[in-house]
């Protein structure tokens, strides 16, 4: 596995594979699509994001964004592939945001998961801290979690 900076062509395959991965959970076609435009990134989104990208044998099979400024960034997205769930590609990603949020210095970084998603995060060492609502599905709401990164 090869980690790597996005690069701005990419932004319709990451958005593309952010779908996908969202369809892991078994998300019918309409709520899938309640979600593109939060999923769907530019090529200036995929700068000004942070974008990183996991590839393996040359094929992309997870991303993940950072956003903001110091002291407090997002992981504003985190997806894998359906077909590497479960195969490190998600630790990868995870290690990377927080090696660069540490290197940005930040003290604080925030993740509104997906509820499927809770579970990964916990395990990774972020903390649950409230919920909010989902910018896509009226009603919905989603854990918000933090993470610390350590100096």
């Amino acid at each position: 596995m090869v980690v790597r900076a996005a690069r701005p062509a990419e932004a319709g395959a990451l958005s593309e594979l952010a779908l996908a991965s969202k369809g892991h959970w078994g998300y019918d076609a309409a709520f899938l699509e309640a979600c593109r435009g939060e999923l769907t990134l530019t090529a200036d989104d995929v700068v000004a994001e942070r974008a990183a990208v996991v590839e393996r044998d040359g094929r992309l099979v997870g991303f993940c964004t950072l956003v903001g400024e110091p002291p407090e960034l997002e992981l504003g997205m985190m997806f894998v592939d359906p077909a590497h769930v479960g195969g490190g590609v998600g630790r990868e990603l995870w290690a990377h945001a927080t090696a660069a949020a540490r290197r940005l210095g930040a003290e604080r970084m925030t993740i509104d998961a997906d509820p499927h998603a809770e579970a990964f995060y916990l395990a990774m060492g972020a903390v649950r801290v409230g919920e909010v609502a989902s910018e896509s599905i009226p009603g919905r709401v989603l854990p918000r979690l933090e993470y610390r990164p350590k100096g």
